[in-house]
């Protein structure tokens, strides 16, 4: 299914189509402020699992990133100290993945094999208003070409094109960006940009 949702002001009704889907176990793909993501509700182990089959890769080695409402949502999930909860504050919303230290009541699918979790909270209203209407963060991850030239499809209607068997839902929120989000490790002393991608950190 193609559902067209407008990020200005997207339609209740049929966000809680996306949301019923995703408390189904469902996958969807949905626009961020960066690139197209590809997702599902955290909780669901299989859905899970059909994302890895889909990217083809190793849970291990999956770059999987929470999408979470607000920072105190990402407390629940993440450990975060007092200067790395400034950082976060004076950057989200916005284009960055900050790697954290995660709780141990996080499921293995998602701790890394050092032990952290990425988190986001993108500056678009389409995904912020599902986790908050799920109650659950969602899964992410970049949904990547195979194409060496093009590196993310930016037009929904060609990421529907090619996925529609494959996902549940593709959400049409307008042409997606080909930046990926900057990745900024946090779990050590002094933060460090693992990733120059989209967005200008500011650090004080």
């Amino acid at each position: 299914m193609l559902l067209k949702i407008y990020p200005e002001n997207p339609n209740k009704r049929d966000m809680e189509t996306v949301v019923e889907v995703l408390r189904n176990g469902g996958v969807i793909i949905y626009p961020t402020d960066t690139v197209y993501g590809i997702g599902c509700d955290i909780t669901k182990p299989k859905a899970v699992e059909r994302i890895v089959k889909i990217k083809r890769m190793k849970p291990k080695d999956a770059m999987f990133t929470f999408i979470c409402s607000d920072l105190s949502h990402v407390s629940g999930f993440a450990k975060v100290s007092n200067s790395t909860f400034k950082l976060l504050k004076r950057n989200l919303p916005g284009p960055f993945t900050f790697i954290l230290p995660g709780y141990k009541k996080v499921s293995d699918y998602f701790i890394s094999k050092r032990k952290t979790v990425g988190v986001r909270i993108p500056d678009n209203p389409i995904p912020l208003e599902l986790v908050k209407l799920l109650g659950n963060p969602i899964l992410t991850t970049s949904l990547k070409d195979d194409d060496d030239v093009i590196e993310y499809t930016t037009d929904p209607e060609l990421i529907h094109e090619k996925y529609a068997n494959i996902v549940d839902i593709v959400i049409d929120g307008g042409y997606g960006d080909n930046i990926p989000s900057t990745i900024v490790d946090c779990t050590t002393d002094e933060p460090v940009i693992t990733r120059q991608g989209k967005g200008t950190l500011i650090w004080q």
